[in-house]
């Protein structure tokens, strides 16, 4: 499940081998085909689950009246709905995405969920975040990290505009439990793109989110490369059996 070794002119883009110039692009295209079908397809793809998943995040974030909170690669904005209700009218919540079409479906649900006055929408690549250093109480980031070319460089730019004191979630897949892993990879890798072909008429970007989940770094990779970054007290909760695991670190 680690993340394969590459030269630093080439990647990963699920199990191809591409330019580490051309990965952004090909991520975007997968993006911009699923936009309109995402929300759908997760309900479909987790059974309801990513929900779950992602209150879980939540409450964890353990968010307070005031605070400042960046929702990277946070796409149609599921996080930052809530967000937004945990930090009040005195706190900010940035959703911040690499990808247009993302955003847009974003901007279409704060709108239909009447959320206003503490959020604001951001296009930005996580590699190169252009906030201030320091900025952010919490930074959360939910099955976007695996898309992100080079991770080290994501990891320490969300180092940099954290406060002291603040805390990164990671909410992504990870390796699950040896049980489970047989169906695991047969549903990923024939229900998913089969459901994609379905409901989005697009199996091949269903395909890729299967690959790409493999070549993600499992638990105690990612918390290793956390520390590396900087991020102190690293930790990991898994979910359903290690499917998903929620990494947290902290800036002291």
């Amino acid at each position: 499940m680690a993340e394969q070794e590459h030269s630093s002119d080439t990647t990963h883009f699920g199990y191809q081998t591409v330019s580490a110039d051309d990965k952004a692009g090909l991520v975007r295209d997968v993006f911009d085909s699923v936009a309109s079908r995402y929300d759908i397809m997760n309900d479909l793809m987790s059974a309801g689950l990513h929900r779950i998943w992602k209150r879980y995040a939540i409450d964890q974030a353990a968010l307070r009246p005031g605070n400042v909170v960046l929702d990277l690669a946070g796409g149609t904005g599921d996080l930052t709905r809530q967000f937004a209700r945990k930090v009040g009218k005195e706190g900010h919540v940035v959703l911040a995405d690499i990808n247009a079409a993302m955003l847009e479906q974003g901007r279409r649900r704060l709108v239909d969920a009447g959320v206003a006055g503490n959020v604001s929408i951001a296009q930005v690549d996580a590699e190169e975040l252009p906030f201030a250093d320091r900025s952010f109480d919490c930074v959360a980031m939910a099955f976007g990290l695996r898309n992100v070319t080079d991770k080290n460089a994501a990891l320490t730019s969300m180092y940099r505009v954290l406060k002291p004191g603040g805390k990164t979630m990671i909410l992504e897949f990870s390796e699950p439990s040896k049980a489970i892993k047989p169906a695991y990879e047969l549903y990923s890798f024939k229900v998913l793109p089969a459901l994609g072909k379905l409901i989005a008429d697009d199996a091949d970007s269903y395909r890729y989110l299967a690959e790409s989940i493999r070549m993600h770094p499992n638990q105690e990779e990612l918390k290793a490369m956390m520390q590396e970054s900087g991020f102190e007290r690293c930790r990991y909760h898994n979910l359903a059996a290690g499917i998903v695991a929620l990494h947290v670190g902290y800036r002291i």
